[in-house]
Order: structure tokens, then sequence, then C-alpha cells
């Protein structure tokens, strides 16, 4: 017995939301992926700062670029991490952001992906009763 025209495109519809489904459930995946490392970072940054707070103004303070550790200004070594900090929590902030709006999406992808499998079913015990 040969599906009904109305029944395939239902399912074609289901197969495409589903593809859809899925890949917004992987770009959740790699906004959580991402957003761990950026919080790792923040607590090795917050880290270094309560380091270099802990040190008085003629301590020397060494960075490192490349295979050669260079004499660095303690203020200003204080200024960069304050600046690294500050673009870490934006970002963090703006995957926060960019996750909800994908969990959103998630939502109704998955809402309307049961609406069409009920519609499927429906179709589907419309057939066998008759």
């Amino acid at each position: 017995m040969a599906a009904s025209p109305a029944l395939r495109e239902l399912q074609h519809d289901l197969e495409s939301q589903a593809n859809a489904l899925s890949k917004i459930q992987k770009d959740v995946a790699k906004n959580h992926q991402v957003r761990k490392q950026y919080t790792i970072q923040l607590g090795e940054n917050e880290l270094v700062l309560k380091e270099l707070d802990l040190l008085n103004e003629s301590s020397n303070v060494y960075k490192l670029i490349g295979p050669v550790l260079v004499k660095q200004d303690l203020a200003e070594a204080r200024a960069n991490v304050r600046k690294r900090i500050e673009y870490i929590s934006t970002e963090l902030k703006r995957l926060d952001g960019t996750l909800q709006d994908l969990e959103d999406k998630q939502s109704s992808k998955r809402d309307a992906v049961l609406k069409i499998q009920q519609r499927i079913q429906a179709v589907q015990s419309g057939k066998s009763k008759s």
C-alpha cells in the first residue's frame, strides 16, 4: 500500500524539522564548550589578578613572549589582566544571550516536530480505520 501524498509531505516536513533541530542541538553543544573554555580562562585571569594585587610596587613582573621573559611594569600587567577579564566577561554574557536564543529555537523546533508526528499519527490512524 503506497503512502498518500499528504503523508509523504508530512514525513518530509518531519525529516526537515528533525534535521533543523539536530543542527540547533549541535550549536547548543558548541556554545556550551566555548562557554566552558571562557569560564576557565576567567578563573585563571582572576587568580592572576589576585596574585598581582599581592605584590608591592617594587616587585619585578615578567611577561612570557614566545621563549623570552620580558620585564613588565606592575601597573601595566594589572591593567592588561583587568582588560582580559572584562573582555572574557563580555564574551560570556554574549554567549549566554546566544544560548538563550538557541534554547528558544530548540524548544520551538521540538514543538513543531511533535505536532508533525501527531499529524502523521492522525493520518495513519485515519487510514487504518478505512
